[in-house]
């Protein structure tokens, strides 16, 4: 499995719809609405603003922060635990931007370990065409998307 060569990291900040994911233990299979939003903090690490209605219709958050990785601009680690645990070694995930499509419009990202997977788009709704493509690189780097879970989107940002 490899990361795309290059990410502008500035580029790529900014909200994105979830427009499919694998399964997550921490993220209900019926969860809608789902977002991720990025921002840089000023030490140079990203916030992670993560949202969603869980399957009962409430909102929730999980706030984490991204550590990108300084010999590979399209590697991040991230945690989501509270600020005052983020010492606590081997509790960031790995975090790969697989790819990007050149408008930075869409992104792959998944962890080495080909356990989780999220298809990524600027817009709550993307083409049949652009999202097999992009699953076809998750094919080709591994990843099994028989569980491959998409999740209703209404266009709107969740607040909590």
């Amino acid at each position: 499995m490899h990361s795309v060569p290059a990410l502008e990291l500035r580029r790529y900040l900014g909200l994105w719809f979830e427009i499919g994911r694998l399964p997550l233990r921490f993220e209900d299979d019926g969860a809608s609405d789902v977002t991720a939003e990025y921002s840089m903090n000023d030490d140079g690490t990203v916030r992670v603003d993560n949202r969603c209605l869980d399957e009962e219709g409430r909102p929730t958050q999980a706030l984490g922060q991204g550590v990108p990785d300084a010999e590979h601009a399209g590697r991040l680690q991230v945690t989501f635990l509270p600020e005052a645990l983020r010492w606590i070694p081997f509790t960031k995930a790995d975090y790969w931007v697989l790819r990007v499509d050149d408008d930075y419009r869409h992104a792959l990202v998944g962890t080495p370990d080909h356990r989780h997977l999220w298809l990524l788009a600027r817009e709550s709704q993307i083409t049949d065409a652009v999202e097999q493509t992009f699953l076809d690189t998750a094919r080709d780097q591994g990843f099994d998307l028989g569980p491959w879970i998409r999740p209703t989107q209404s266009g709107q940002v969740v607040t909590v």
